[in-house]
């Protein structure tokens, strides 16, 4: 079947390019779970506005498209979408001209399309002005291995692996032109989707999903889950279902295979929505990646479904009461019994930890080593696994709902396939890890950044003293035009470094420099939002408030503000 499946992909290599006159663009997109799974394919409608034939926009599925787990599901005609949006009265109609009809799949163990389908999408001529169409086609959550999709003359191929989020990235063919997309800067709001040219319209397609997954099972439950010290299992199932979970983990590995800035997308759209609780972004991009990296293929097989599902969360245990930003001053031991580890120590400010199925704990293996770099180890902790225990969740200032905890491991017998990577390595792969680590807090920063500044905007439009709205106030005119303009300067920058680091180009200074500006400017940020609020910015109903207090930490964890500075100091001062 592999070989089949690569006899298609040439096939759709070698196809001629449609006319320059056509400018076909074509994307994929898959959206997961109880949403929908969307297939587009963007054409540019070739016809003149004024011609009175409705503009006929078709795609054929080949029978090389293959669908895992799909058994007796079928596949349904949704809708035409515009670019900028759903255009009410579009006719939909299949094949056999009927609305909203399956299209027919046969079902047997691994279904694929037994013969070519061709579906056709009839827009009505009051909205054919714009350029682009694109057709959807609503799938079940499942896994499409292998993608075939021709289009007047042009097959775009890819393979979309996982039942999750994967992107392939619009292409503009023969002259055409990529449409503008306008900076924060210039945005109606900072949190507009379509704005930022690091992203594509399939980013704005998967952030729309992620944004309403948030609305719609976070928010409503997240002062229930502040009370409560920790978030509800449920919501991580449903995130894993949603593909939200191991983004950026190759497919081939049990991830959902998708790019750095879907993750990063997942990152924005929790702080758009003000709410801290879930710890998605530590399981999915700073745990996974280590057991990506450095894991056995056992590793690998034993825990990504399950993490990338929701149903095992990732905690990383580096911290203790008397090492933090210091990992030489880690005291946590693990010593060797026959073939067999013992682990002894105890970790602090653990998130995730209270929820966690496994942790990944940072411990000193070699107490001989002529320095501590030389005898750091990771190993892998199950939860339940006896001698490892759980303390009690810790009341923090901010990030309410998010579980922070105690770990105590006493005599911890662990067998040697718990070892991740090579013994004594644990150092270096830590400093290879954290700037990912960094960037991802950055990115955490600034959509906190821009959510406070909109929150803020909104509020001083509205609140009335002295006879008029303190929107109309020079000096708060003024800071507010202080606070966009830092904003979006540091928005470019931490673009610049999310685009680097996906091409594999980031150094650790500048994401510590991402990390260290970004954090601050997110407390600086805060203070001033909070005071243009009042009094009521003081209360914690105000999600400014809420906003305040979490932002405390950023400067904190991930290596301190302090850490950040002496390692962006040390190249500029080196002599090599």
């Amino acid at each position: 079947m592999e070989e089949e499946e690569e006899e298609e992909e040439e096939e759709g290599r070698s196809s001629a390019p449609p006319p320059a006159r056509n400018r076909l663009r074509h994307s994929v997109l898959i959206r997961a779970g109880g949403y929908e799974a969307l297939l587009f394919a963007w054409l540019e409608n070739g016809r003149r506005s004024n011609e009175a034939d409705p503009a006929l926009v078709e795609l054929k599925l080949q029978h090389k498209t293959i669908c895992e787990g799909l058994e007796s599901e079928h596949w349904w005609v949704l809708s035409i979408h515009h670019c900028c949006g759903l255009h009410q009265g579009c006719g939909i109609r299949t094949g056999r001209g009927l609305t909203a009809k399956r299209v027919g799949i046969k079902a047997r163990g691994e279904l694929r399309v037994s013969r070519h389908q061709s579906i056709k999408a009839v827009a009505p001529r009051s909205a054919r002005a714009g350029p682009r169409w694109a057709l959807s086609v609503m799938l079940p959550s499942v896994a499409l291995r292998s993608l075939v999709a021709p289009g007047k003359g042009v097959c775009v191929w890819g393979r979309l692996a996982a039942a999750g989020t994967r992107m392939l990235h619009s292409q503009t063919l023969q002259g055409g032109t990529a449409p503008f997309r306008p900076e924060t800067s210039m945005g109606r709001t900072m949190m507009d989707i379509g704005m930022r040219r690091i992203f594509s319209e399939e980013h704005d397609l998967f952030r729309e999903n992620v944004r309403r997954f948030y609305r719609e099972e976070v928010v409503p439950y997240h002062s229930e889950w502040e009370k409560a010290g920790q978030v509800s299992r449920e919501v991580w199932e449903k995130a894993g279902a949603q593909g939200l979970l191991g983004i950026y983990i190759p497919a081939e590995q049990g991830g959902v295979g998708g790019d750095l800035l879907s993750a990063a997308i997942v990152c924005e759209e929790q702080m758009y929505c003000n709410c801290s609780g879930p710890g998605f972004s530590l399981h999915s991009e700073i745990v996974m990646p280590y057991i990506s990296h450095y894991g056995s293929q056992a590793q690998i097989e034993r825990y990504f479904p399950q993490m990338t599902a929701g149903k095992c969360i990732g905690a990383i245990a580096m911290t203790e009461p008397g090492a933090g930003s210091d990992l030489q001053g880690v005291k946590t031991y693990a010593r060797k019994d026959g073939s067999d580890w013992i682990l002894n120590g105890n970790k602090v400010f653990i998130s995730n930890g209270w929820l966690s199925d496994l942790v990944l704990v940072v411990a000193v293996t070699n107490r001989q080593a002529k320095t501590m770099a030389h005898g750091l180890s990771l190993f892998l902790v199950d939860n339940g696994t006896k001698g490892f225990q759980k303390g009690r969740k810790l009341e923090k200032l901010g990030l309410k709902a998010q579980d922070t905890a105690e770990l105590f491991f006493e005599d911890v017998r662990l067998p040697p396939e718990a070892l991740l990577g090579e013994e004594n390595k644990g150092f270096y792969y830590l400093m290879s890890e954290l700037p990912q680590e960094r960037l991802i807090i950055a990115t955490l920063a600034m959509a906190s950044c821009e959510f406070m500044f909109e929150e803020t905007r909104n509020y001083v439009r509205q609140r009335k003293a002295f006879g008029r709205t303190i929107a109309d106030l020079q000096t708060v005119q003024h800071k507010l035009a202080e606070l966009k303009t830092e904003i979006c300067v540091v928005r470019a920058f931490v673009d610049s470094c999310l685009q680097l680091h996906g091409e594999g180009k980031l150094d650790s200074s500048s994401a510590s420099m991402a990390k260290y500006w970004a954090s601050d400017l997110q407390n600086r940020v805060a203070t001033q939002c909070l005071q243009l609020h009042g009094g009521w910015g003081y209360m914690w109903e105000f999600p400014i408030a809420k906003a305040f207090v979490d932002a405390r930490i950023q400067p904190i964890y991930g290596g301190t503000n302090e850490i950040m500075k002496e390692l962006i100091a040390r190249p500029i001062v080196s002599q090599k």
